[in-house]
């Protein structure tokens, strides 16, 4: 049997979503789960459930469950990760304390003070998981869904396991694209490339037809660009479609979200996801609507068709060498040329018997690959805070965010960050209690006088127009 070990498993309907992709690949009939959490209070619903549908269609699967990492990855094949630190608990500091100062999240997972304490309690987790991966699975391939996506598949770039970060925004987006310009979602080719939740569509074409065109006749239309205010802004400036939703991007730039009249504009429409703490507030609801009820109780245990996430094809691809095309996370190594080596980018990859290869896609247009960058920025400074501990570097990765740094002054950045820090210190133990340093404020006297220092010749010349204007 081959034997597939799910670290976070008490996300319920996620495991469970991926757990009938598997059983219903004939090839992965004969398959052990073995599903980890820190409890066994969700983790029980789903083996029941499982062990139900197993029966059911005569599978061959078997289920167990444990506490114990170390136990789940033993001679694991396979790998998912799907874990929250600190649950909806921490979720909400990470969106309520920035809201206090000022800075709206939508979101908050990706990018964003929500973004980075997300991935500053993840990473540490991520990393003993690579760490035991190693020892106990050597050749096992990790298969993560957990978020900040860049920034994991960042840290694990750094370890020696085989790794690859999943995500479903491609494939929904092409959903959406299929409807805008009228062709069916599998008759569309389409190159996407860039960085996880912004990822640009370089090509989209039908049977030779350049498809953009029509496209962009679209979003100049009302009804179609009211759907997607953001992302449509962001097409129609920069000239290609991004990879995610307007409550996803409206976070990630500085445009949408600095003033009131701006979120009036662009993002305070709840049908199409954008308001305040839209994610936060889902999440909020699903967890008291769950709290105790056995979710899974009344399911039905017919095997459904296959969803649209990757991880059941890929281990399928890997298990038979059927290739399988994706779009998955990886460290970059010349997959994106006009991004850096190191970081983690979002690109065209196979999976076959012989592994999961990369694509070279070449340059991404400059403008795209330009806005990557403020996200890589803060990405590459989260992961090292993350492996460092050092309280200063989260400080500087938070005041290079787009949407943090378009509301808040740095001294405002600064005590935002220790308040976050505060608020979560048992779940940042890399810090040991270690706090940015504080910077009071210097009270100017209305009639203090410049010291006798040198002057920057720059200034000196500002200063002489200033006299001349007089």
């Amino acid at each position: 049997m081959r034997r597939i070990a799910i670290i976070g498993a008490g996300s319920i309907v996620f495991c469970k979503t991926l757990m009938l992709d598997i059983m219903a690949t004939k090839v992965l009939e004969e398959t052990e789960f073995v599903l980890m959490a820190p409890s066994t209070s969700k983790t029980t619903q789903v083996k029941a459930f499982a062990d139900k549908v197993i029966a059911h269609n005569g599978l061959k699967s078997k289920v167990t469950i444990t506490t114990d990492r170390r136990e789940a990855l033993r001679g694991a094949d396979y790998v998912i990760t799907s874990f929250q630190v600190g649950g909806v608990d921490l979720f909400e500091k990470d969106y309520k304390i920035p809201l206090s100062y000022g800075v709206d999240q939508c979101i908050g997972d990706t990018l964003g003070p929500g973004g980075v304490f997300r991935a500053l309690r993840s990473i540490p987790v991520i990393l003993d998981v690579a760490r035991d991966m190693e020892e106990l699975c050597p050749n096992a391939t990790l298969l993560n869904y957990v978020n900040p996506m860049a920034m994991i598949c960042w840290a694990l770039g750094e370890t020696k396991i085989k790794y690859v970060g999943l995500c479903h925004g491609v494939q929904t987006t092409l959903d959406l694209i299929s409807g805008y310009v009228g062709v069916p979602k599998q008759e569309i080719d389409y190159v996407s490339a860039g960085i996880n939740h912004m990822g640009w569509f370089t090509k989209l074409s039908h049977k030779g037809e350049d498809l953009y065109p029509r496209l962009r006749e679209k979003f100049e239309e009302p009804e179609f660009y009211v759907n997607e205010k953001v992302r449509g802004e962001v097409f129609r400036h920069f000239g290609y479609f991004m990879t995610e939703s307007t409550g996803h991007l409206s976070e990630y730039v500085p445009w949408f979200r600095s003033s009131q009249e701006a979120l009036d504009l662009y993002c305070d429409e709840p049908s199409f996801g954008g308001e305040s703490g839209a994610y936060y507030t889902w999440c909020t609801y699903v967890a008291d609507k769950y709290r105790e009820k056995d979710v899974l109780a009344d399911e039905p245990v017919d095997l459904p068709p296959r969803s649209v996430e990757y991880c059941a094809y890929i281990i399928e691809a890997l298990e038979t060498g059927n290739t399988f095309k994706f779009s998955g996370n990886l460290r970059n190594n010349g997959m994106i040329s006009n991004l850096p080596e190191d970081c983690c980018a979002e690109g065209l990859v196979f999976a076959d018997r012989n592994g999961l290869h990369r694509t070279v896609n070449g340059d991404l247009p400059p403008q795209c690959a330009a806005l990557n960058m403020t996200n890589i920025n803060v990405q590459r400074l989260t992961v090292l805070a993350a492996k460092t501990g050092d309280p200063e570097t989260v400080v500087q990765a938070v005041a290079l965010d787009p949407l943090t740094s378009s509301v808040l002054t740095l001294k405002q950045i600064r005590e935002m960050v220790t308040e976050m820090m505060i608020a979560q210190q048992q779940y940042l133990p890399q810090f040991e209690g270690r706090l940015p340093r504080p910077t009071p404020t210097i009270n100017i006297p209305a009639n203090v006088q410049r010291a006798d220092v040198p002057i920057d010749p720059a200034l000196a010349v500002y200063s002489r127009f200033g006299e001349l204007a007089k």
